[in-house]
């Protein structure tokens, strides 16, 4: 098979790979760890103050002060670290750098220059405001991301959309969210069996022209595949007693570690707050 044919192969199945390792990763959640032996009601009300925190502060001394908290909690809870920093470092904290990297130049933020770049002619100066500026917005990208990935991963699915029902999030709003969590696996499985049809029925050497055609009608076909699809899965949903509420086999039951562990945070973050006000390498 040619090189660009493997290429696009092992980038079509690396894609849909990680794809399902990233939304489907219930096996974290029933470990035994921390964060899971935690009540979900308890669990959804620290990670909010934590990622409210993250980004209120103007400190990236404190936005890297609950980043390390958020790795330490993701250790203690067996997340697999490799797991975890690809999956929080991918996607939105690349896309992130890439607005952040305009900041660093005097025409977005003006200031006290650091350094001069030459290029093709033209001056462009890095200040530190804009260099201050665009690493709070990384580091903040990265630390609640982390939080709200690590919260996903340690929570079962539909304890989590039990509660934030609880919290009387719109139940349309939960719905959805239950809908596409079951719809991406099976659209991702189809996915991957028409490459794999694809392949099979043109080999691996097509002319481009016949090869868009092919693409083309496959994008078509997979679109009212997927129209479909979402209908069956809703019309399934729907003959197993599915009313738009989430429900699981255990109810909730608050802990004395729970409110414990509440108090911790609550403490933590005041206290961190504090410190930042009177402490000038926090500032």
């Amino acid at each position: 098979m040619p090189k660009n044919n493997n290429f696009i192969e092992r980038s079509i199945t690396g894609t849909l790979s990680f794809l399902k390792e990233s939304i489907f990763a219930d096996e974290y959640a029933a470990k035994a760890g921390l964060l899971q032996s935690l009540d979900p009601r308890i669990k959804v009300v620290t990670f909010l103050m934590f990622i409210l925190a993250v980004l209120f502060t103007k400190s990236i001394v404190v936005s890297l002060c609950l980043y390390i908290v958020c790795l330490i909690l993701a250790y203690f809870s067996n997340v697999n670290m490799g797991f975890f920093l690809k999956r929080t470092w991918i996607f939105i904290p690349l896309f992130s750098l890439f607005i952040a990297i305009p900041a660093l130049f005097n025409f977005f933020s003006p200031g006290d220059a650091l350094f001069t770049i030459h290029v093709l002619g033209a001056k462009l100066i890095i200040t530190y405001q804009g260099l201050f500026g665009a690493t709070l917005f990384l580091v903040r990208v990265i630390a609640s991301v982390s939080f709200a990935v690590l919260l996903s991963i340690t929570t079962k699915h539909f304890a989590l959309l039990k509660v934030l029902r609880i919290f009387r999030v719109p139940q349309i709003f939960v719905m959805t969210i239950g809908m596409c969590y079951r719809y991406i696996y099976l659209l991702l499985e189809v996915i991957e069996n028409t490459y794999l049809a694809i392949k099979s029925r043109v080999g691996t050497r097509l002319h481009y022209k016949k090869g868009q055609h092919v693409v083309a009608w496959n994008i078509s076909a997979l679109w009212g595949r997927s129209y479909h699809l979402s209908e069956d899965v809703y019309s399934a949903m729907l003959s197993r007693g599915y009313t738009g509420e989430p429900v699981i086999l255990d109810d909730f039951a608050t802990k004395l570690t729970d409110w414990v562990w509440l108090f911790f945070v609550a403490m933590f973050i005041v206290i961190i707050f504090y410190l930042k006000g009177r402490i000038p390498w926090v500032m």
